[in-house]
């Protein structure tokens, strides 16, 4: 019997998953302060519950797609939303620090499953001339998700807890659970086997090339978020104040220039666009050398977010457009790999801001990796790669 479900409230559901996801991402950092002050937590126990997200994210993305492939999306999304609801009741109740452990790792887990779940669905109900466009606009529900937690926080902690806004916050996201709850989503595509040995079968040639431009996107985006105000403060006169807003600035302008890329992708191949984002990036971080003031700072800032912009949508709907039959499989792999690049490109800042000049070197990596994924995209669309 067909599987009939409507394009439209698919859809939705996965842009209720995405904003779960940017909802799972801010979530630990916006209540940090508040929990530190409530369990009295020293700075070492506080930057310990950091770690736990991370780790949750990388188990979440890494098997969400087998699932995908064999269950549908519905048994990979619901269950998602369920569990990040479930790990912010327990941010909110458990006094318990290893319960509270366990909530950030659920929170991580559950949001890097509906990352790699969402953006796997909407490649699956949209064709290829209207993927790039609809993974766009998908990508703009992170923001959403991803902003609400700090707005709310910020408007209404002083009225109430931070334990009753996160009760709240769950409160609305059951509703949207119940939403998803009564969509029909497409059917499994590899419903008669578990998909993990002939997944794995593409991990070569131009996936592989695809991969690591993920890696290297990641890194560039977990660089920029964490070391940028560093470097400002530590090779212009830029203050803190004005060093968070030119950050807020990428921030924007990646937001936007998504949805600007929901109208162009309908005009111009996705694929075209790539080199030219890339490009548009490399200008923005030219322009945060040599010791920059605050306007060419923020204005270079506002180029590699609108640059960045592009390269999950594109680089995804190839991946979609290559692997049809697993598709989630294949992400699964690639946006583990994105998040290894986040962690290992974080770590080689670290170690380089240890040296006096070490931080000096933040625009001309990000350059660097701007080469590569150049290059690496490149290659990846030579065919019988």
């Amino acid at each position: 019997m067909e599987n009939r479900y409507k394009k439209r409230k698919v859809f939705v559901a996965a842009c209720i998953g995405m904003c779960f996801f940017g909802v799972s991402m801010i979530v630990l950092g916006s209540v940090l302060p508040s929990l530190t002050e409530k369990y009295g937590l020293s700075p070492l126990q506080a930057t310990s519950l950091v770690t736990f997200l991370p780790i949750g994210v990388l188990l979440g993305s890494l098997v969400f797609g087998p699932f995908v492939d064999h269950y549908g999306h519905k048994a990979v999304l619901l269950p998602g939303c369920i569990v990040i609801l479930l790990g912010l009741e327990g941010i909110s109740f458990f006094s318990n620090i290893h319960l509270l452990q366990i909530s950030i790792v659920a929170v991580g887990f559950g949001g890097g499953a509906l990352n790699g779940e969402t953006n796997a669905l909407v490649v699956d109900i949209s064709q290829e001339s209207e993927r790039g466009s609809l993974l766009s606009l998908l990508g703009v529900f992170y923001g959403v998700g991803a902003l609400c937690i700090p707005v709310l926080l910020a408007s209404l902690l002083r009225y109430f807890s931070f334990e009753v806004i996160l009760n709240g916050i769950g409160a609305l996201m059951l509703v949207a659970i119940l939403y998803c709850f009564f969509v029909r989503f497409p059917a499994p595509k590899q419903a008669q086997h578990f998909p993990i040995k002939d997944g794995l079968r593409i991990l070569k040639g131009s996936f592989v090339l695809l991969c690591f431009i993920l890696f290297f996107q990641s890194g560039i985006e977990g660089v920029c978020n964490n070391w940028t105000t560093s470097y400002f403060g530590r090779t212009t006169d830029i203050s803190l104040e004005h060093s968070l807003l030119a950050l807020t600035c990428m921030v924007a302008a990646m937001s936007a220039a998504r949805l600007l890329q929901v109208v162009l992708f309908k005009k111009v191949n996705p694929t075209s666009v790539l080199p030219y984002s890339l490009l548009v990036c490399g200008l923005g971080f030219c322009l945060l050398t040599f010791s920059p003031g605050f306007v060419r700072a923020a204005v270079g800032m506002v180029l590699i977010g609108a640059g960045l912009s592009s390269t999950y949508p594109v680089v995804l709907s190839i991946i979609g457009n290559r692997y049809p039959d697993f598709s989630g499989t294949a992400f699964s792999i690639a946006l583990a790999i994105a998040l290894v690049g986040q962690t290992a490109m974080n770590a080689l800042m670290g170690l380089l801001s240890h040296h006096e000049s070490g931080i000096c070197a933040y625009p001309y990596l990000m350059m660097g990796s701007l080469v590569a994924m150049f290059l690496m995209y490149r290659r990846s669309l030579k065919p019988h790669n």
